[in-house]
């Protein structure tokens, strides 16, 4: 009875070739071979307007398919009517956010006019005064009300960015208790103008610079997210010195915490140690670890890794740590059977199971 005999053993090893593929496939569960930070909103900052938003795919396509979800430019700070919104560029990016509902939209605004004009200090303080008494809270209003009407309103606003530093007339150190006062002013009439779902962004340079940040604190009832903006340069010659400083990458972290406010990297990238793996490295894995709502990396020379053809190795390194793994192949898991059906059987090698 030569036939029964086989359709019996054909049964028994298909069954058993059935359940380890089953095995193998239990393996490879979708998802597994993630990163542990591949769900942190990433973006970089390309160009202000239309070709910032024509980029993102690309970037996208350059990292292996991952998901752009962050765009990010700025206001031009050298008239009150670009601090006001009234550039053409923002609809483009209003089109861009719309078209995803996990994007986020990640706005620089000045606090000032002639936000890079050198102005001296002493007349930086009669200006944060002026912001103090309410002089400019139209401008801010007629904002708001601009990314209303493009269906933008959860904008996240990264406001007077840097606020520590020597360069911006935005900066605080002239008058750190009138320039608290000001911010507040500016977020409370934001906030007023109905259907606003924004977010503020408390975002200085790393480190101490003119002034410890901390004293610009303007209070935790009208910051949602505490930023840093951290380039490679001083202070400090290694990543560990960025972190370990006075006012750096470690007190940003813990003085998020104390104040239950999450953190972001609105501009981040090289600049005055040239191609520098090791801190594209090391940044992207303090991002992982810390888990910001944000990152976006400054990709333009010197900065830039995709753009600026002049850093190769730390180019590497950023698409290595960010391309999506890719699941590898299933390999059946060895399982000793024994004798089934009156025939010893062996393990089948990962070419049968092809």
């Amino acid at each position: 009875m030569p036939r029964p005999r086989r359709r019996l053993v054909s049964t028994c090893i298909g069954t058993v070739t059935a359940g380890l593929l089953a095995t193998g496939a239990a393996l490879a569960a979708p998802g597994e071979d993630r990163s542990e930070g591949s769900d942190i909103a990433m973006g970089a900052y390309l160009n202000y307007g239309p070709r910032g938003v024509a980029r993102i795919p690309h970037l996208s396509r350059w990292l292996g398919g991952k998901e752009i979800r962050v765009g990010h430019t700025y206001l031009p700070g050298d008239q009150w009517a670009g601090i006001e919104g009234r550039v053409s560029f923002l609809a483009d990016w209003a089109e861009w956010r719309q078209e995803e509902d996990d994007r986020m939209f990640v706005l620089n605004v000045p606090m000032q006019e002639r936000n890079e004009g050198r102005v001296p200090d002493y007349e930086v303080a009669q200006l944060i005064r002026e912001g103090a008494e309410g002089q400019y809270d139209r401008h801010f209003k007629r904002l708001a009300e601009r990314l209303v009407s493009l269906g933008v309103p959860d904008t996240v606003i990264v406001l007077g960015w840097e606020m520590n530093g020597v360069t911006y007339t935005h900066r605080c150190a002239p008058d750190p208790e009138n320039w608290k006062a000001y911010w507040r002013r500016i977020v409370t009439t934001m906030r007023s103008v109905p259907g606003q779902e924004f977010k503020f962004d408390f975002a200085p340079n790393r480190g101490t610079d003119a002034i410890g940040w901390t004293k610009c604190y303007p209070g935790d009832d009208v910051v949602d997210v505490i930023g840093m903006d951290s380039y490679d340069q001083g202070p400090g010659r290694t990543f560990d010195d960025q972190i370990t400083q006075p006012y750096g990458l470690q007190r940003h972290v813990d003085f998020a915490k104390a104040h239950g406010k999450e953190i972001s990297y609105p501009e981040w990238g090289l600049f005055r140690r040239g191609d520098n793996p090791e801190y594209v490295r090391r940044m992207l894995k303090w991002i992982e670890q810390h888990k910001p709502l944000y990152h976006t990396i400054t990709d333009y020379c010197p900065h830039g890794v995709w753009q600026c053809k002049q850093n190769p190795q730390s180019a590497k390194a950023f698409r290595d740590a960010l391309v999506p793994e890719r699941p590898g192949p299933v390999i059946p898991t060895p399982v000793s059977l024994g004798i089934i059906c009156g025939a010893r059987v062996t393990t089948p090698s990962p070419s049968l199971m092809a």
